[in-house]
């Protein structure tokens, strides 16, 4: 790789840093304020997106283990944000829901997301907006 190529990579590299630690940095002080972090944020995003998911599920969709978001996840429920139900066929089943207060939480965190991708892509323009898309999806592929 040349050394221009490297440095254009470089350069895509850095723009995903600072375009996420601004993405994220109302959110997160809004969060912290309740004594939440980012996983939290994570953990609430996903639920709001597939209420009923179970927990097995929610480790799935976010890469991590059991473990993982058992303490987070206990906040959350102990803060009356998610609400755990069991499967009525099958009590070793746990259902993941937002409560009223997590709607309300999760609508505000990403409000303020939304707000900012709706004024970059106005300012981009759709055809712009496409070709990110894509870079991205291509980007969040496995390999």
């Amino acid at each position: 790789m040349s050394g221009a190529d490297q440095n254009g990579y470089d350069e895509a590299i850095e723009l995903i840093y600072f375009a996420w630690r601004d993405l994220v940095a109302e959110p997160d002080r809004l969060l912290a304020r309740r004594r939440l972090n980012r996983v939290h944020h994570r953990i609430i995003y996903v639920i709001a997106r597939a209420p009923g998911i179970t927990i097995g599920g929610l480790c799935r969709v976010l890469g991590v283990s059991k473990q993982a978001v058992h303490q987070p996840l206990a906040t959350l429920i102990e803060d009356g944000l998610v609400a755990r139900t069991v499967e009525p066929t099958n009590r070793r089943v746990r259902k993941l829901s937002l409560t009223s207060r997590g709607v309300q939480l999760e609508a505000r965190l990403a409000g303020v997301q939304r707000a900012r991708f709706e004024k970059a892509f106005r300012a981009a323009g759709p055809v712009a907006e496409e070709h990110w898309r894509r870079v991205m999806r291509l980007l969040a592929e496995r390999s």
